[in-house]
């Protein structure tokens, strides 16, 4: 085989793979979480050290500068999830429920909200999480942690609940 057929090759077997683990909805999710991990890290960071440096007390500004972040990503996750995550299912859940003369912001309302009742495990675990090891890690490698460690209640949760498959009446 020359060198080019067997770079194509490579390539072509590349791009399928990545194609079939796009394909995979915890893939997706594990995405979504990641995208959301550098939104929660980077809103810690700034309210920790910038917008909530006027609490001198670093333990005080923790607390609220880590549920400023957690409610940032918490909104940046859920947008991801139910425009890409999920996609198929909230299509579906959109024709069932126009059938039933629902609004898309009655939808809309009702996933966010499933969406955050079925997080606040995650959250909750995350964020004592993070306190706990913050006493003897960094806050933000703590956080990274947390985050990992939470991940796994969430998607199964919100698979199953929030974006799970409704049966019609």
């Amino acid at each position: 085989m020359s060198q080019p057929r067997l770079t194509a090759r490579a390539s072509a077997l590349f791009f399928s793979l990545l194609q079939w683990l796009m394909g995979m909805r915890y893939v997706k999710f594990g995405l979504v979480g990641a995208s959301g991990t550098v939104v929660n890290m980077a809103v810690l960071y700034l309210a920790q050290e910038h917008l909530f440096a006027a609490i001198a007390n670093p333990r005080q500004r923790l607390y609220a500068s880590l549920a400023l972040a957690i409610a940032v990503a918490t909104v940046n996750n859920f947008s991801w999830n139910r425009l890409w995550t999920w996609a198929d299912r909230v299509q579906a859940a959109h024709a069932h429920h126009q059938r039933q003369e629902h609004t898309r912001l009655a939808v809309l309302a009702g996933q966010l909200g499933r969406y955050t009742l079925a997080s606040w495990l995650g959250i909750a675990l995350q964020y004592g999480l993070t306190l706990w090891l913050a006493h003897s890690l960094h806050y933000l490698l703590a956080n990274v942690i947390a985050i990992v460690v939470a991940s796994v209640s969430n998607f199964l949760a919100n698979d199953r609940w929030t974006f799970g498959h409704r049966q019609s009446k």
